[in-house]
């Protein structure tokens, strides 16, 4: 703690604050940072957006399983359209939170293709696409993270925008309107997002109506936040079966998968710690020295869920980028240009990812709009974010960035009567 007294404290705290916290736009919101050794965590700060606001209603209740709305015509119709192609004889497995118990199921042929039995990721059924689980190019990285957008992942993004580095966004629908100028910043930064449900539940675990509303919701929520349609998508926890896939292919979802898990989230539960992540990562860094990628290239499962998750990937990126002789988003690695259901935007080919032109020209112009205010922490969200497309440097944003945590750390100190901090 500072050695404040009480009033200077509560003034460096509200100068601060005051400083900090702007969430007008993505730009503004970008420049927020946990204040140096205060108890506020800015970043976090709920706030309300006019989009979400205005259109909430068109949503299940953020977090909860998602049920297709009988209001929603649009949601309706679709499922209307597609139902009749959705396999009707493969049923439900287990439950939304991943138990199995008094599950039946022949493990041994793997009927459904179910990949969280034995990784399957070709489906038995004709004109279903095969899951990616890697990438075409030898030697590289298809470098992506789940669990955004993460309120606190400023400092992440700002050093993937310090290396020139994009990435691939796993976003949860639910997340996405908790923390809409964070879900912009992706698209302003250059990344690649993708779709990762409404609630992240266990998608087999759905009925099919219900299953299609977790990723109708989760595009819907990503396209009213950032004007843009995903069609790439991850299950979580790598579930899912023929079923699961044949509705998000009637979606037009490009399944995303993966061969290596860094088992990041889990660090801190029962038989995971931080030192076996580091062991995965070091083991996927070891296959790639042994030439297990002089083929195809891998996908590692990392997430943005917590600071701890970011700093490990902060931790490693020098080491992978030594490794791999490339790190590129998933979608520029399939060389898949465009990336969203929208014309407007567009990914470099690989090659030119390579050559250095990591992000092309692109028109936003057709992302949503309104005005972020701060509101109560423990309120519901009520929060939307309009596209900002990249035209805000991320040289700019960083230096920006620098600024601000240099005028706090600045302001704290000079109202501390010996200019430093009192450790006890």
């Amino acid at each position: 703690m500072f050695s404040l007294p009480a009033s200077k404290l509560l003034a460096a705290l509200f100068v601060t604050s005051v400083l900090a916290q702007d969430h007008s736009s993505e730009q503004s919101e970008a420049q927020i940072h946990g204040a140096p050794c205060t108890l506020i965590h800015l970043e976090c700060t709920r706030y309300s957006y006019a989009p979400v606001v205005a259109n909430i209603h068109n949503f299940p209740p953020i977090w909860q399983p998602a049920t297709l709305l009988s209001t929603d015509t649009a949601g309706q119709a679709m499922w209307a359209s597609i139902a009749s192609s959705i396999p009707t004889n493969i049923q439900p497995k287990g439950q939304l939170n991943g138990s199995t118990i008094n599950v039946t199921y022949d493990k041994v042929t793997d009927p459904d293709c179910w990949w969280t039995i034995h990784q399957c990721t070709t489906p038995r059924i004709p004109g279903l696409p095969n899951d990616q689980a890697d990438i075409p190019e030898p030697r590289s990285m298809g470098y992506g993270f789940d669990d955004g957008p993460n309120c606190t992942h400023n400092v992440f993004y700002d050093y993937l925008a310090s290396q020139n580095q994009k990435a691939t966004m796993f976003y949860i629908g639910s997340n996405v309107l908790d923390w809409p100028l964070e879900a912009q910043r992706a698209l302003a930064d250059g990344h690649e997002i993708c779709a990762h449900t409404w609630s992240h539940r266990y998608m087999t675990a759905f009925a099919s109506q219900d299953a299609f509303a977790e990723l109708w919701y989760s595009i819907q929520a990503i396209k009213l936040v950032t004007g843009v349609t995903p069609t790439c998508w991850r299950p979580p926890y790598g579930d899912i079966d023929d079923r699961i896939r044949a509705i998000a292919h009637a979606l037009g979802l490009h399944t995303i998968v993966w061969k290596y898990d860094s088992n990041d989230w889990r660090a801190g539960s029962p038989n995971v710690t931080t030192a076996s992540v580091d062991a995965n990562y070091n083991l996927f860094i070891t296959n790639a020295t042994s030439g297990s990628f002089d083929t195809v290239g891998g996908i590692l499962l990392t997430h943005e869920v917590n600071n701890y998750t970011m700093q490990e990937a902060i931790n490693y990126y020098p080491q992978l980028k030594t490794t791999f002789k490339y790190i590129v988003p998933i979608g520029v690695a399939l060389n898949k240009t465009q990336p969203y259901k929208e014309t407007n935007y567009s990914l470099p080919t690989f090659d030119q990812y390579i050559a250095g032109q990591v992000t092309v020209a692109s028109n936003t112009s057709n992302t949503g709009t309104g005005t972020g205010t701060a509101s109560n922490p423990n309120s519901s969200s009520s929060s939307s974010h309009s596209g900002s497309s990249g035209n805000f440097n991320s040289s700019a944003r960083i230096a920006m960035s620098n600024s601000v945590l240099w005028t706090l750390l600045f302001i704290t100190m000079a109202l501390s009567p010996a200019g430093r901090y009192n450790n006890r």
